[in-house]
Order: structure tokens, then C-alpha cells, then sequence
């Protein structure tokens, strides 16, 4: 499920599980249909796995985020407390954009 909101310089949008847990946060997006197109190449974009940036921050929770084709970030993960968890969360972005 996508969930769009409007914020103070713009919009985002998260996608989100049946539960309501998030999986993705956008970036802000100044032009709504610039971000309407982003959601409508979700899906060809979700189904190339080169597409994710796996990183660890500095209290070693796990994060991803989702680039387009010209690398540009799309949206950040919420924090996992392990590798699993995040590759998890990367494989249940897939099946809630399905």
C-alpha cells in the first residue's frame, strides 16, 4: 500500500505493509507529478536488485535505501536491528508493491 502525504516543502510518500508498518520513506518531492511518475516505475525499479544501497550506521542498525536508474535516491528503509531483518524488509517492499 502507497500512503501520500503533503509536508512543509512538498510531498512523500511511504510504502507500507498491510499492518501499516513502513517499509520505504520518499525522498520530498517538490513536483507531485514527479513523484507520481517515481511511484508508477516502482515496480521495474523494486525488481532490479542493483537498485538497493545497504549501509549500517553509526550504532550498527541496518538501512536501505532505493535508487532509481540514474542512481538517484527514491526513499530510506526504517532502521533494522540486523542483516536478516533488512533483507526482509527489502523482500516485503517487493511483495507490497506487487
Amino acid at each position: 500500500m502507497i500512503k501520500i502525504t503533503q509536508i512543509d516543502n512538498g510531498h512523500q510518500f511511504e510504502v507500507q505493509t498491510q499492518n501499516g508498518d513502513t517499509l520505504l520513506t520518499s525522498i520530498a518531492y517538490m513536483d507531485k507529478d514527479k513523484m507520481d511518475e517515481t511511484i508508477q516505475n516502482l515496480l521495474a525499479v523494486n525488481a532490479n536488485k542493483n537498485h538497493f544501497e545497504r549501509r549500517t550506521n553509526t550504532e550498527g542498525k541496518f538501512i536501505f535505501s532505493l535508487k532509481d536508474d540514474s542512481g538517484s535516491t527514491i526513499g530510506h528503509s526504517e532502521l533494522y536491528d540486523s542483516e536478516a531483518g533488512m533483507e526482509n524488509g527489502i523482500k516485503n517492499l517487493g511483495k507490497n508493491l506487487s
